[in-house]
């Protein structure tokens, strides 16, 4: 394990008021050339530690207030995890689960494990092939990530909040704009409406950010523009989702709000 720790940068209904519960494992499911988490995701930095320590660290997330435990890149741990979120169990020790994946996950994996999928905070990264064999060495990513999160849509349903606005149940899918690529998010946008409706909630991220080997690729090392972003922000609102937060672009001054509601760094579509 990487880090871990109460955290307040994720969507609004995951982190709350009192932080979702983190935890970043080391080694991933992708090989992204633009990843920002590289150091641990791929490099494998961090410490080797023991189902009793996951379990005692979940715990003191529990007892800090924290809405959940938020398990980023879990994939490789979970037989370990699973072992430590039983242990809790038994000492009448619960949070909702918040599977924090790339989208890039065996549909198989998810129902062995569904104990630990509660909330899904799913990417859908590319509509292309050629692009995620580029960016992530991944050319199977689009089959697969649009199976997995079909598996958390029939399995969780929409997203579901409790009293407070705090994510109980359900499934948050982000799409993460990439310069030069942005259609390849309208795409998928289109897709999620068509296969799973409006009432999906998105994400629709502007934050892509030159890193690693990205820096000196053509076309990958830059950030996004406003101009190119716009016709995605703007296909949320045409498309009729319900709910979901649209970031504003690095040079965009205000936030961009569809609904009623704002939190810092997202414009609520509801």
């Amino acid at each position: 394990m990487f880090r871990w720790g109460p955290h307040f940068g994720e969507e609004p209904p995951i982190s709350g008021t009192r932080g979702s519960g983190t935890l970043f494992f080391s080694h991933c499911t992708m090989r992204c050339l633009y990843c920002q988490n590289a150091k641990w995701s791929n490099g494998g930095a961090g410490e080797d530690i023991t189902v009793d320590t996951l379990a005692r660290r979940m715990r003191e997330l529990a007892e800090q207030g924290c809405h959940n435990w938020n398990l980023v890149s879990p994939t490789p741990w979970l037989p370990h995890i699973a072992e430590a979120a039983d242990a809790l169990a038994k000492q009448g020790v619960r949070l909702p689960f918040v599977y924090n994946t790339s989208g890039y996950e065996r549909a198989e994996t998810l129902a062995a494990y569904r104990g630990l999928v509660d909330v899904a905070l799913a990417d859908l990264r590319y509509a292309d092939a050629a692009t995620a064999a580029e960016a992530s060495d991944a050319p199977d990513y689009v089959e697969t990530a649009r199976a997995a999160i079909r598996w958390f849509w029939d399995n969780l349903g929409p997203l579901a909040c409790d009293g407070e606005g705090i994510a109980r149940r359900g499934l948050i899918v982000r799409l993460l704009a990439l310069p030069g690529r942005v259609g390849e998010a309208c795409e998928n946008l289109v897709w999620l409406r068509n296969t799973l409706g409006a009432g999906v909630a998105v994400s629709v991220m502007a934050q892509y950010n030159p890193v690693g080997p990205a820096r000196a690729i053509p076309g990958w090392d830059r950030r996004l523009t406003p101009e190119e972003f716009q016709p995605l922000a703007d296909l949320v609102e045409d498309l009729g989702f319900e709910q979901g937060w649209v970031q504003p672009c690095e040079d965009e001054t205000a936030e961009r709000m569809l609904g009623d509601d704002m939190a810092a760094g997202y414009g609520a579509v509801s």
